[in-house]
């Protein structure tokens, strides 16, 4: 995502040699719409410095400053959108060879912004990004023959990158979109300048699940969008609509809650229709209706949306929500949006196709334990699964489920994940003291581990912190005003590290809270990886947290989304098998969600180290499922 100033110098190298080319597609892997056939004359383009240098630069959910060469985008697509409006381009000294230019369009840019709304939690962040600029269009002589101010605002909410940083954005879609609408707009001023305007509607394309990446090479068909990593084009029946030219164009694409673009029992399902007017005159009283297949319509409230009034270039956006029922049926579904004017022109229909499964798991069956895979083992994977609710000191505040939630753990690694019981220690309540946790790490592991193991150490309870960060454990004799009686995660760390294993993983879920007298300390940032190290910490929330416990289902909410992914709800590419870096992009995103949508607070999961796609920690089996996640009965 991050791009170098040699990277932007790339990009600007190869604009300048497409425009070198006669009368070729300078930037052909932009899929622009349609705007006809071009005018037969030859343009000039002029393209400012502040334009090319722009750069957005924005900070990560794992706090990682990221940079995004914008003006280098910018510039691709203002010179392919003049190749696309002109029989012939000139371009700083360059383009179609020996032409005259009859006509210079010179892009004056007023203002841009760029933001990333990242204190609102939902299952995506909301991201707003503006272009505002001057286009004026001289002839040979000088003068002035149009002068029209350009805008470009558009909203989205972006996507973690899923099983891969799980802290970046998938950001490129939507940049490409804006610079594609920006410079569509700059042609059609330069077309109105010579009292032309595009010959046909132009209309974004549907954007539905299950295509590749954009970094991956997709087919693309005529209709098919590359700047939207989900474009797909298909050939369905879709409603009969007036045939008169519309000047609405629009793109439709379907979300859903947890990003793994199939849609599950349960899940929230929303349509967003972005339309924008590229006429010449306001738009009042359109509408966009949905169509499609019953079973899933009929889920929606609503299924015709009033627009509100668009000026000529706005960009209004909407969205239809509906709520899976959770016993929905495996099917293939689909739905249609039309957006049409009060008079019945409309544009093109676009359909959305949708993969509906069940997940095999409602939210109220967790507790049920999902039956083993025969001949699935993992000998030499150990767990130490610890769940503290009540303390010995009854002045320390309860943890309601931390006792049930580390015996579901146990369970569940022993059932799904092949574990097997001589190799897991459960320590609960009263049985959690300090001299318990010792003799687990200290005295049991060490003679059975091997430099093959996989070890798990699961901590539900209480922890504290300090002035300096350091993380204090709370066991079942724990008192916050007695340091002696705590157990230090540095401790914990140095026994993981001393047993060599291939992998070791901590889960915390919990409260973690001032020491009583830290208590006026203004700030505290915990220290999860104080003493690095090679332990992969999964931490239910990134800073002090009372860590949300969910009375629903009677879980830690970190836990209860952690069960959930293990019996394969994480499950993204639907192989039968949970991993560990498809387990920690679901954990992120339902947790984050959840928290706000349900409790109105904030808890965002904690990973460190980042878990990257190329780590083989991310490809660690942790359970495997005795049927793909969807087929089973819900």
């Amino acid at each position: 995502m991050q791009f170098s100033r040699r990277t932007a110098m790339a990009v600007r190298a190869a604009v300048l040699v497409c425009a070198a080319a006669l009368h070729v597609s300078c930037a052909s892997h932009l899929e622009f719409p349609p705007m006809g056939e071009p005018l037969p004359y030859t343009a000039k383009l002029d393209i400012p410095s502040n334009i090319k240098s722009i750069v957005f630069r924005y900070t990560e959910s794992c706090g990682h400053i990221m940079e995004i060469a914008v003006g280098a985008k910018l510039e691709e697509a203002l010179v392919e959108g003049a190749y696309r409006t002109f029989k012939g381009v000139v371009y700083e000294g360059r383009g179609t060879k020996d032409a005259t230019p009859d006509a210079t369009v010179h892009v004056d840019l007023v203002s841009w912004s760029f933001n990333l709304k990242q204190d609102v939690v939902y299952d995506r962040v909301p991201a707003e990004l503006n272009f505002n600029a001057i286009v004026r269009v001289y002839d040979p002589s000088g003068k002035l023959l149009r002068e029209a101010e350009v805008r470009t605002d558009r909203q989205e909410r972006l996507r973690v990158e899923p099983l891969q940083k799980n802290c970046d954005y998938i950001i490129n879609p939507f940049v490409q979109d804006s610079v594609i609408d920006f410079a569509t707009k700059v042609s059609t001023e330069s077309r109105l300048a010579f009292g032309t305007q595009p010959s046909a509607p132009i209309v974004a394309q549907s954007a539905v699940p299950g295509a590749p990446s954009a970094a991956q090479a997709a087919p693309k068909s005529p209709t098919g969008s590359a700047s939207d990593p989900t474009a797909r084009s298909f050939s369905v029946p879709v409603p009969a609509v007036s045939s008169a030219p519309s000047s609405l164009r629009f793109k439709a694409m379907v979300l859903d809650e947890n990003s793994n673009l199939i849609f599950e029992g349960g899940e929230r399902v929303r349509v967003r229709v972005d339309v924008v007017n590229t006429g010449p005159t306001p738009v009042q009283n359109a509408t966009a209706s949905l169509t499609g297949t019953p079973a899933i319509l009929t889920q929606f409230p609503a299924t015709t949306l009033p627009i509100p009034m668009l000026q000529p270039g706005d960009t209004k956006s909407l969205e239809f929500v509906a709520t899976l029922p959770p016993t929905v049926q495996a099917q293939k579904a689909e739905l249609h949006v039309v957006v049409a004017e009060s008079g019945g022109a409309a544009a093109p229909a676009q359909s959305l196709a949708l993969t509906v499964q069940p997940t095999g798991v409602r939210s109220d069956d967790v507790d049920q334990i999902p039956p083993p895979v025969a001949g699935f083992q993992h000998p030499h994977t150990f767990l130490v699964s610890i769940g503290i609710g009540a303390y010995r000191d009854q002045q320390v505040p309860q943890r309601k489920y931390a006792s049930l939630d580390a015996e579901m753990v146990a369970n569940y690694l022993q059932s799904l994940g092949g574990v097997p019981s001589s190799n897991v220690r459960l320590l609960q309540d009263w049985k959690a003291l300090r001299p318990d946790i010792d003799e687990a790490l200290l005295d049991w592991l060490p003679p059975h581990v091997t430099k093959e193991s996989v070890v798990i150490v699961y901590f539900a309870g209480q922890a504290l912190v300090n002035q300096a960060g350091e993380i204090l454990l709370v066991p079942y004799e724990g008192n916050p005003a007695s340091a002696s009686r705590l157990y230090p995660l540095k401790d914990l760390q140095s026994a993981l590290a001393r047993l060599k294993a291939k992998q070791t993983i901590l889960i915390f879920d919990g409260m973690v809270a001032k020491l009583p007298h830290d208590a006026k300390a203004k700030t505290l940032t915990p220290r999860w990886d104080h003493n690095g190290g090679t332990t992969i910490h999964m931490v239910s929330a990134d800073g002090l947290s009372r860590g949300l416990e969910d009375d629903k289902h009677r879980h830690g909410l970190f836990t209860y989304y952690f069960l959930r992914a293990l019996r394969g709800e994480a499950d993204l590419n639907r192989d039968g098998q949970v991993t560990l870096g498809e387990v920690t992009g679901y954990v992120s995103q339902k947790v984050a969600w959840a928290s706000k949508s349900q409790f109105n607070s904030e808890q965002r999961p904690l990973f460190l180290p980042t878990i990257k796609a190329g780590d083989k920690s991310a490809s660690l089996v942790l359970t495997k499922l005795a049927a793909i996640s969807g087929s089973e009965s819900p």
